[in-house]
């Protein structure tokens, strides 16, 4: 548990740190103009995201949907990464991304009612833009594909171990068979 845990801070610390600091200044920097980073390709507005991931709303105040709501995942998200294996750093990292995520934003949604503060885009991908996020944002969605690849991983471990077992199995088959009737067990 010790190494999950050094693994979890050394995840933690940068991103709670770098989340609220640059969320602190957006809402500086931001609050009466827009900015832009690489010659306009992203743009850096001010917002506040009362819903879901990437402004999906689900009314007008869901501030008190979503607080239990990621305190109920953030149980989850700890259950699992105490069952993790402690040899099992692509789990362990994932797990401790989308924790850091949703404990940024969910500061956001206990501090006030405006919502969680977002600033980097929309960045303008031709047909649609890309809504506008955060850090927080950042690590949850790079923890979520994390996590959904060491869950594809150990499935695909379980499934090769499932199919030595058979070939095991089958093996000793057919040595029984060659065996002479007498010397069948």
């Amino acid at each position: 548990m010790r190494l999950k845990l050094v693994i979890f801070a050394l995840t933690f610390s940068p991103i709670i740190i770098l989340d609220l600091v640059t969320k602190s200044w957006a809402l500086e920097a931001l609050s009466y103009s827009s900015s832009q980073l690489f010659g306009g390709l992203i743009p850096l507005t001010l917002a506040f995201n009362k819903g879901a991931a990437f402004g999906i709303s689900i009314g007008d105040d869901s501030r008190w949907f979503f607080v239990p709501v990621t305190i109920i995942a953030l149980a989850l998200l700890g259950g699992l990464l105490k069952q993790a294996s402690k040899t099992d750093f692509l789990k362990i990292f994932s797990i401790s991304l989308v924790i850091s995520g949703a404990l940024g934003n969910l500061y956001d949604r206990v501090r006030w009612s405006r919502g969680v503060v977002d600033f980097i885009g929309p960045i303008d991908l031709g047909r649609w833009d890309f809504p506008i996020f955060n850090v927080a944002d950042m690590a949850i969605s790079c923890g979520a594909i994390l996590l959904a690849i060491s869950f594809w991983m150990e499935e695909q471990a379980q499934s090769r171990s499932r199919a030595s077992e058979v070939v095991g199995q089958l093996d000793e088959l057919e040595r029984l068979k060659s065996l002479p009737d007498e010397e069948v067990p």
